[in-house]
């Protein structure tokens, strides 16, 4: 009998629609890639040193990065995955629709990202194979076809739902994972999210 799967996803950026303190108006923000990623976020991304990339292209257009998610999932008593997954979104798209619809509506797509990003998770981790590779050269190369495995099976089981997201919502956008912060579990499956800090909480990315 199939174990009952556990997945939790969190957010570690607040990006979307931005957020502003000092009294400038939202609108006169001005959208831009972030240039580097804080010492206690890098943590969050899995301590690795390496920075995710800050645009990316899809279609002709360039997209920036603005949210960062973990998220983790048990396949079954044992087995599981946790890591970080990125949001991108076209900066043109963001102004026209904060125009068009207020800033507001960013809380909506927000809620849309993350419900189908938890559903994605589920079936890429789902498709994965993380039974131990006896014919492995190695901890490290059974991390990196793993991490390469699972990052394939996400992107394939992504495309649906990002399609859709974007035929409602007319915002391009791209979610991916983080290959280098994920986390297998093969003997006990332990997929908890780390607790987030207010400082976490705070960043803001793009915006």
């Amino acid at each position: 009998m199939k174990a009952n799967v556990t997945i939790l996803m969190g957010s570690i950026f607040i990006g979307l629609a931005g957020c502003s303190t000092d009294g400038v108006k939202q609108d006169d923000v001005a959208v831009k890639p972030v240039d580097k990623i804080s010492p206690a976020i890098n943590n969050e991304l899995g301590g690795s040193g390496q920075a995710p990339r800050m645009t990316v292209t899809k279609a002709g257009k360039t997209l920036n990065l603005v949210r960062i998610m973990d998220g983790a999932v048990c396949k079954n008593e044992l087995e599981g995955a946790k890591g970080t997954f990125l949001v991108y979104a076209y900066p043109a798209d963001i102004e026209r629709i904060k125009r068009e619809k207020g800033v507001k509506i960013f809380s909506e797509f927000e809620g849309k990202i993350q419900t189908f990003s938890e559903q994605v998770l589920q079936a890429a981790v789902d498709k994965t194979n993380l039974a131990q590779d006896p014919f492995a050269l190695g901890a490290d190369a059974e991390q990196q076809k793993l991490a390469q495995q699972l990052d394939n099976n996400f992107r394939s089981s992504a495309a649906a739902a990002i399609n859709a997201f974007e035929k409602e919502t007319t915002l391009t956008i791209d979610v991916s994972a983080f290959p280098p912060s994920l986390v297998f579990y093969q003997k006990g499956c332990e997929a908890t999210l780390p607790e987030l800090t207010d400082a976490d909480n705070a960043q803001a990315v793009g915006f």
